[in-house]
């Protein structure tokens, strides 16, 4: 008889956590489903509750913590995390991987995908695309190489995708609600570390590594 497996699911829109509820009872056995809408019920539980895997959508109520992998492991080293969100993967699983996740799963997949990712994380305990299997290998060979990106803290990686993207300073301080003096101290901070100093020498170097 197969130990049953007591999943996660962490995400602030009910129905979505309903749905996948729905999905796995239904196509995997010997599980035992709970759910979160927020990081700190999902926590609560982790104090009581042996979890095996833990279903996390990353960004709740749109907030994005990336710590909150970090907070998880604290409590229950063994609990593997799956990241569900609607972010793409080829710019955001490499960054959540190495900030403690054990696998990516897009939000806009298919029934068949959320099981298979479910199923392949309870039996290997990850779970990635192909790119970032290929880009994780390939940063195990560089191991010994520094990427000038992953100096960056998550606030400034942040607002370099936003300054790629196209906004002003303006718009980023209202859209992170932050002092425009903070996001051109953030700005210089960016252009400082990653030795540019215009946003089209940030793009290459994005592009440079498949960011």
């Amino acid at each position: 008889m197969k130990i049953e497996k007591n999943i996660l699911l962490v995400d602030d829109h009910m129905v979505v956590r309903k749905g996948i509820e729905l999905i796995l009872s239904s196509n995997i056995p010997n599980v035992s489903i709970y759910n979160s809408q927020n990081y700190e019920e999902a926590l609560e539980i982790l104090k009581t509750l042996n979890i095996d895997l833990i279903l996390l959508d990353i960004n709740i109520n749109g907030v994005e913590n990336i710590k909150i992998m970090k907070e998880i492991k604290e409590i229950q080293k063994s609990t593997k995390i799956l990241i569900f969100s609607s972010h793409e993967e080829s710019q955001y699983g490499l960054r959540y991987i190495q900030n403690g996740a054990d696998g990516y799963l897009n939000k806009f997949c298919s029934q068949d995908r959320i099981v298979s990712a479910v199923s392949e994380m309870i039996e290997k305990g990850s779970f990635y695309s192909d790119d970032t299997r290929e880009k994780l290998n390939s940063k195990t060979k560089k191991k010994n190489k520094i990427n000038s990106i992953d100096s960056l803290s998550n606030r400034e990686f942040e607002i370099a995708q936003l300054l790629i993207n196209g906004y002003g300073n303006l718009e980023i301080s209202n859209k992170l609600d932050i002092q425009m003096s903070t996001v051109s101290t953030y700005k210089n901070r960016i252009f400082d570390k990653l030795s540019v100093n215009n946003i089209v020498s940030l793009s290459d170097l994005f592009k440079d590594h498949n960011l």
